[in-house]
C-alpha cells in the first residue's frame, strides 16, 4: 500500500470513529470545497500584517533625551547595538534594509547587471599580487587558519572579482560583464561612532564592470552614473554628486553621492554660477601669484600633526582669520591639503607633540617640518621670533633636522593649506561664490582602468580593428589588452542611518516610501478593532492594471492605551498613520496624518485610499 493510500485510509477511519462516538461532529470540507468567497476571505485574515505578530523590542534603551537618529532606531526596535561598531538588525530595521535592497536590485537589473555572492573572505596572497595589502593600513581584520595560511575579511572585492572574472572569461564576446553583489563589509575602525554611519561591520552593495576599451569602459561608467541618479531620486531626498579623490580604491576618475546634513564629516563644495561641485579633497592646494593676502591684522597659528613613523613633527602655520566675501571668519586647516604634502601623515592623533617627543630612535633623523599657507608668507612669518617659530617643540631637542615648505615642489606655486569657506571666489570659474555643506558619504563610483587588471593579469585577446586603428597590423590581427574595469559601491547600512538622521524630527524617525518599514500604519482607537480591520481592508484592495499594486500595511493590534500606540508611530515613522475612531462608525471618516508634509485631516472613506496613494506619492 503507498503513503498516500495509508493516510487516506486512516483519516477516512479516523472520521468514521468521529461519528460513531459523536454524532454531532461536523466534518469541515476541505479546502477545494470551499466557496471563493470564503476562501478569499480566510486569505485576507491571514495575510494582514499585525504589530503583535512582530518582534519589535521595548523601546526602554537608550538616553531618551538624546535626540540621535541612532537613538531613535534604537528605541523604536530597528536594531541593536552587539559590539562597538557591530549591530544587530531586528525585523523592522530587516524589513527597511530589504526594502533599499529591493530598490538596488531593480536598478542594477536595468544596467543589466548580475548579482553574485562573493565569500567575506579573502587571502592576503591576492591584495598582495594587486599591491593593496602594504597600503592598507590597519584597518583590516586578518586572520590565519591552521595551516598558517593569511586571510582577511574582506573591505571591498576587487581582488576577488578580478580573480573571478578574469579565470572564467574566454572571448572577448562575453564582454561586457556587469557583476554586483549586496553584502556585509568589514573594517577595523579605529574610533566606530554615530551608529551605522561609522561601524566596522557593514552592508554594501559593489557594482564591478567589465569591458575591453577605454571608451566602452567610459560608456559604462556614465551609465552607472545615470543608474545612480535614477536610484537617489527615487529616495526623494536631496542629494550632492561630487567630483572625488579615489583613494586607495585607485582609478584616476571618481564621484560621489552625498546627503547634506549638519552631522556629516565630508565638505562638499559648489559654486553658485558654474557646475563645479566637489569634496573637500579635490580643492585646490596652491594658489597663483596674483591672488593676494594683504590684511594688517592676523593671528599667527599652527596646527599640528604627526606622520605615521612618529619621526616627523608636522606643523601647518596659518593665520587665525581668512577674508571670505568681505568678511573675515575663523580659519580651519584642510588636512587634505596638508596630505598632498605629507602623504604619511597621521592626523588621528590628539597630541602628536607629546608622541613625537617620546618616540625613540635615533635622535639625529628627527625632523620638524613647517608647512606655510600662503598668507602667512611675507611679514607675517618674518616678525615671528625664533623662539615663536621653535614653539611647536621642546627647546631642549637640539639634534632636530627643521624644514620649512612654502611652496609646491612639482609647480612652485605657494600653498594654500586653509579649507574653503561659504563666500569664497570660485576658482574655476572666477565669478561664482562657494557654498560649504557638511555632508554623509552613500555611494563612489570609480573608473579603475587597469589598476587591478594589469597587477593580476586580467587580460583578453580582442581583434585589433576593434581598440584602435593600427596600420602595421594586420586587420584580422588580435591584441592582448588588460581588462577596464570599474568599482561602484552603496553604503546600504550607511543609507538607512544617513536617511534617519536626515528626515529625523523631535517627534521620531521619517522614512521615505521606498523605505519604510510599512507605507501605512493604522491605529484604532479603544474597542474600534473591527472597524481598523474594516479599514484595513479597504486599503488593502489591490489597484486596477497598469499599477496593479496594493499598498503595504500594518495594523496596531497590540494591547497598549491609544497614546502609546501613537507615540510608536510617530517614533518608528511610518509615512502615514491613519487613526481609526467613533467617526468610521457613524460617517465612515478617518484621520489620515503625515508629519512629512504637515497633513494631517479628517478624510471620508470613498477618498481613502485616493488620499493616502496622493501623500505616499509626494514622499
Amino acid at each position: 500500500m503507498s503513503l498516500l493510500a495509508s493516510q487516506s485510509l486512516r483519516i477516512t477511519n479516523f472520521q468514521n470513529r468521529a461519528l460513531r462516538t459523536c454524532p454531532q461532529t461536523i466534518i469541515l470540507p476541505t479546502v477545494s470545497q470551499r466557496s471563493s468567497h470564503n476562501l478569499d476571505t480566510f486569505k485576507a485574515h491571514k495575510q494582514r500584517a499585525r504589530l503583535s505578530r512582530l518582534w519589535i523590542p521595548s523601546n526602554d534603551v537608550g538616553d531618551t533625551k538624546d535626540q540621535s537618529s541612532h537613538s531613535k532606531l534604537l528605541r523604536a526596535g530597528y536594531l541593536r547595538q552587539a559590539h562597538s561598531g557591530i549591530f544587530h538588525m531586528l525585523p523592522l530595521g530587516l524589513r527597511v534594509q530589504n526594502k533599499l535592497e529591493a530598490l538596488i536590485d531593480k536598478h542594477m537589473s536595468n544596467l543589466g547587471a548580475s548579482r553574485v555572492s562573493l565569500s567575506s573572505i579573502s587571502s592576503e596572497e591576492l591584495w598582495e599580487k594587486s599591491g593593496r595589502l602594504q597600503n592598507a593600513g590597519s584597518e583590516l581584520f586578518r586572520f590565519q587558519d591552521r595551516k598558517k595560511a593569511k586571510f582577511l575579511l574582506s573591505p571591498t572585492h576587487e581582488e576577488e572579482i578580478t580573480s573571478l572574472v578574469s579565470s572564467s572569461l574566454n572571448s572577448y564576446r562575453s564582454l561586457p560583464v556587469r557583476l554586483y553583489q549586496i553584502s556585509r563589509k568589514y573594517r577595523d575602525e579605529p574610533r566606530p561612532r554615530q551608529g551605522l554611519l561609522r561601524s566596522r561591520e557593514f552592508v554594501m552593495k559593489d557594482l564591478y564592470t567589465f569591458d575591453y576599451n577605454p571608451e566602452m569602459a567610459l560608456d559604462t561608467y556614465h551609465d552607472v552614473r545615470q543608474a545612480y541618479d535614477e536610484l537617489f531620486d527615487e529616495l526623494k531626498i536631496p542629494y550632492l554628486v561630487a567630483e572625488a579623490d579615489s583613494g586607495d580604491i585607485g582609478g584616476d576618475l571618481s564621484h560621489e553621492f552625498h546627503f547634506p546634513t549638519p552631522t556629516g564629516e565630508d565638505n562638499i563644495i559648489s559654486c553658485t554660477k558654474c557646475s563645479h561641485v566637489v569634496n573637500e579633497e579635490l580643492t585646490e592646494t596652491t594658489v597663483p601669484e596674483d591672488i593676494k593676502f594683504d590684511k594688517d591684522v592676523v593671528s599667527p597659528r599652527y596646527w599640528q600633526g604627526i606622520t605615521r613613523d612618529r619621526l616627523t613633527l608636522v606643523n601647518v602655520w596659518y593665520v587665525n582669520e581668512v577674508e571670505a566675501k568681505s568678511a573675515l571668519t575663523k580659519a580651519a586647516v584642510n588636512i587634505h591639503a596638508v596630505k598632498t604634502i605629507v602623504p604619511t601623515l597621521d592626523a588621528s592623533i590628539e597630541d602628536p607633540r607629546s608622541v613625537w617627543e617620546s618616540t625613540e630612535g635615533i635622535a639625529s633623523i628627527r625632523r620638524v617640518l613647517n608647512l606655510l599657507d600662503y598668507r602667512m608668507l611675507g611679514r607675517v612669518w618674518d616678525r615671528l621670533t625664533p623662539n615663536e617659530k621653535r614653539s611647536g617643540w621642546s627647546d631642549k631637542m637640539d639634534t632636530v633636522l627643521v624644514d620649512v615648505v612654502s611652496r609646491d615642489s612639482a609647480s612652485g606655486l605657494r600653498l594654500d593649506l586653509i579649507s574653503p569657506q561659504t563666500g569664497d571666489t570660485c576658482r574655476n570659474c572666477g565669478e561664482g561664490i562657494l557654498k560649504v555643506q557638511k555632508s554623509i558619504e552613500l555611494g563612489h563610483i570609480f573608473h579603475l582602468g587597469t589598476r587591478y587588471s594589469k597587477p593580476m593579469k586580467a587580460t583578453v585577446d580582442v581583434p585589433t580593428e576593434l581598440l584602435a586603428a593600427c596600420d602595421d597590423l594586420a586587420p584580422k590581427s588580435q591584441q592582448t589588452v588588460n581588462l577596464q574595469m570599474g568599482c561602484h559601491g552603496i553604503g546600504v547600512s550607511r543609507i538607512i542611518g544617513a536617511v534617519a538622521d536626515t528626515l529625523a524630527d523631535e517627534k521620531g524617525l521619517n522614512w521615505p516610501r521606498v523605505m519604510a518599514p510599512y507605507e501605512a500604519v493604522i491605529v484604532p482607537l479603544h474597542g474600534m478593532q473591527d472597524a481598523a480591520i474594516e479599514v484595513y481592508d479597504h486599503l488593502s484592495s489591490t489597484h486596477p492594471p497598469p499599477e496593479n499594486f496594493s499598498l503595504d500595511l500594518v495594523l496596531d493590534d497590540r494591547d497598549l492605551r491609544f497614546p502609546a500606540k501613537m507615540k510608536d508611530a510617530d517614533l518608528t515613522g511610518y509615512p502615514i498613520i491613519v487613526v481609526v475612531g467613533k467617526k468610521w462608525t457613524e460617517n465612515k471618516i478617518c484621520e489620515v496624518q503625515c508629519r512629512r508634509v504637515h497633513f494631517k485631516e479628517d478624510v471620508p472613506e470613498k477618498k481613502l485610499l485616493q488620499t493616502v496613494n496622493s501623500l505616499l506619492a509626494q514622499l
